[in-house]
């Protein structure tokens, strides 16, 4: 297929936010991708941030970071998983973003004096980002629009594929309007008038939905599907349901049941020939529900209580235990309550352990409390980017005799600061998009854990950090038995610690949680998952 023959789809949503388009826009990739089409994803986000780097992850769960370097939505590291390929900075647009490059421009006097207004300046800055994907010559791209239709936000988005929709001409592009059916007890039915509204409020904008996609908690009867093409515009066997399943990654299967990617390349006027071919797909799903063993998993860190926070986290351990038969059960313990007395209490019966990644100095006594707890109980532990510098700072003070060790991040003042800031960190002012991100090399010594778990000497994995091991202080560490087993050959920083006569006692400064898929588990947490197995 030739780059000018690119094909788009425009998911939007409606009626209610978090009905899960990020989710239906990764099944309809694997479904496409399974019948041999180049996919990719993007997602269009209308908050003003410039990216989600700045965000607390209560705002708005964890920041994913691509291999170019780019903090992004969590939904692209749903469309990672699913689709089994990278993404880059391309993939997620912010209205920052496009304001940013707007004003940058009429700064530099390139609008030649005319007035800068939101049509057609912001909407073609829009419509060049969603086109920019297609230089890297993909059959189909699936765009996302954050929000939900009716939103001040994302009018300038709606605005924008509409026209592109006329621009592109007819077969070109589609789009796809996701809806809630709510359910009233009372009265035993599902109302699809919240649905009719959000869809003409969508064709008040000039846009007319090609396939309704309703998430509902019961089956969708054929007199409501007859109700809904009708009053919706569209044919019957394109309203699609999308009922609640106990897994995210059933959903695909769900879809292609109602031949929901067949529906979609008939409206692109592309071919239906190749067959599908889901069966690795279907495998892990199969391994995942019928586990033979199980574990359980402590993963501790300062944002438990909104769980999307690790969502990337959360579902390595996903992928990791159906490929080894295993149910993971994840123990969500928040550090802020940690304290000596009831350090037993909360890990009582674990097999192993997480330290979280995180920034700033709450409930950072309660992770080195943690670590200390699984350094001397003998429990597998996994210590992801700043769980990597607490296990650092517990060796420091309780096996190093260094009682006053700490980071520079959290004390200023400290005489030992065994994890201190990158050199070319220290004059940093600004907080977005400055920390050390993307993928980065790490070169791993022989004889070690990690290069058995990885099987190669040399690997790449994704940073997102300003803070590293002080190596002043590596060679104290190594001969009391915590070692570097890993290092970057260019920066020569250490990237991984590894305790000698402990069965996983593993720190790792990058987050390999980012390039865990349902395809290739990340071999870092299938190894934590036999550890915890055979303890």
């Amino acid at each position: 297929m030739s780059k000018k023959n690119t094909k788009y789809i425009f998911v939007t949503g409606g009626v209610t936010s978090s009905l899960g388009k990020g989710i239906v826009s990764a099944s309809l990739g694997l479904l496409l991708k399974s019948r041999g089409f180049n996919v990719t994803i993007q997602k269009l986000d209308p908050y003003i941030n410039i990216d989600p780097g700045t965000l607390n992850p209560y705002e708005h769960g964890e920041c994913y970071v691509t291999e170019d370097g780019a903090e992004t939505d969590l939904d692209l590291g749903h469309y990672e998983r699913f689709l089994d390929s990278a993404t880059s900075q391309n993939n997620n647009v912010t209205t920052g973003k496009i304001y940013q490059t707007v004003i940058e421009k009429e700064r530099k006097g390139d609008f030649l004096g005319k007035t800068v207004q939101v049509i057609p300046h912001i909407t073609n800055e829009i419509k060049r980002r969603i086109k920019i994907l297609a230089k890297e010559n993909y059959d189909i791209i699936i765009t996302e629009i954050g929000g939900t239709v009716g939103d001040i936000e994302s009018l300038p988005y709606i605005e924008s594929v509409r026209q592109l929709r006329w621009e592109l001409g007819e077969n070109n592009s589609m789009v796809i309007h996701l809806t809630l059916l709510p359910y009233l007890a009372a009265s035993g039915e599902l109302k699809t008038k919240p649905s009719q509204h959000s869809v003409r409020q969508l064709m008040e904008s000039g846009i007319q939905a090609d396939v309704l996609v309703c998430r509902t908690e019961h089956k969708i009867t054929k007199e409501i599907k007859a109700k809904l093409a009708q009053f919706c515009n569209v044919p019957a066997e394109n309203v699609i349901e999308s009922i609640d399943v106990e897994t995210i990654y059933q959903v695909p299967l769900e879809l292609q049941k109602q031949k929901f990617d067949e529906v979609v390349l008939k409206e692109l006027a592309l071919p239906v020939n190749q067959e599908s071919d889901l069966k690795d797909w279907k495998n892990f799903l199969k391994k995942y529900k019928n586990p033979k063993k199980k574990v359980e998993i402590a993963l501790v860190g300062k944002y438990v209580s909104l769980q999307d926070s690790y969502k990337s986290i959360a579902e390595a351990f996903i992928h990791a235990g159906a490929s080894q038969d295993t149910e993971v059960k994840l123990r969500w313990v928040y550090s802020g309550d940690l304290t000596e007395e009831n350090l037993s209490e909360n890990f009582k019966g674990i097999d192993a352990m997480l330290i979280a990644p995180g920034f700033g100095d709450r409930g950072i006594e309660g992770k080195i409390l943690a670590a200390k707890f699984a350094r001397e109980n003998k429990i597998p532990l996994l210590g992801i980017c700043l769980g990597m510098q607490i296990m650092t700072i517990e060796f420091a003070r309780n096996v190093l005799g260094l009682k006053d060790a700490n980071s520079a991040e959290f004390d200023l003042t400290t005489k030992n600061p065994v994890i201190s800031l990158m050199e070319e960190q220290k004059n940093v002012v600004d907080k977005g998009g400055t920390m050390r991100l993307g993928a980065w090399k790490c070169q791993l010594k022989p004889h070690t854990k990690l290069i058995e778990i990885y099987g190669n000497k040399n690997i790449t994995e994704r940073h997102r950090h300003r803070y590293e091991f002080n190596s002043d202080y590596l060679d104290d560490f190594e001969k009391n038995g915590l070692y570097a087993s890993g290092i970057n050959p260019d920066t020569k920083l250490v990237e991984t610690l590894e305790l000698k006569n402990h069965p996983f006692y593993i720190g790792v400064q990058y987050h390999p949680e980012y390039k865990s898929t349902v395809a290739t588990p990340h071999p870092l947490f299938v190894a934590l998952v036999k550890a915890a197995a055979e303890k």
